[in-house]
């Protein structure tokens, strides 16, 4: 994904990009894939922390995941970083801004 997003998804990106736990995560998977359970132990972090950071991390974006089974018949969950290039610059927030919600109500609708 290049730089396209909306606003929301935009703020959603750099919101999940703030962790440095996902950062790491980021880091490790860089030109290549790894399975839960691998990089769990490379990071020293537990399985469902890793498993939580990854689904935000897939949610906006940022890796992608598919499942695949062993020649022992384990089920095993790859993720690899997704293709994306995000280009940050005063122009491309002022785009980006005039696609966000209103975030000043609980329902997301502005106030009159």
């Amino acid at each position: 994904m290049t730089d396209d997003r909306t606003g929301d998804q935009l703020l959603k990106m750099l919101t999940a990009l703030a962790n440095p736990h996902r950062l790491r995560i980021l880091a490790a998977l860089h030109e290549r894939q790894a399975y839960v359970s691998e990089l769990a132990r490379e990071l020293e972090m537990s399985r469902p922390l890793l498993h939580m950071h990854l689904q935000t991390l897939e949610k906006v974006g940022l890796v992608v995941g598919r499942h695949e089974v062993s020649a022992e018949g384990k089920a095993l969950r790859y993720f690899e970083v997704a293709d994306f290039d995000e280009q940050l610059s005063p122009e491309r927030i002022t785009e980006a801004v005039k696609t966000l919600s209103r975030h000043d109500e609980p329902d997301g609708k502005a106030k009159r």
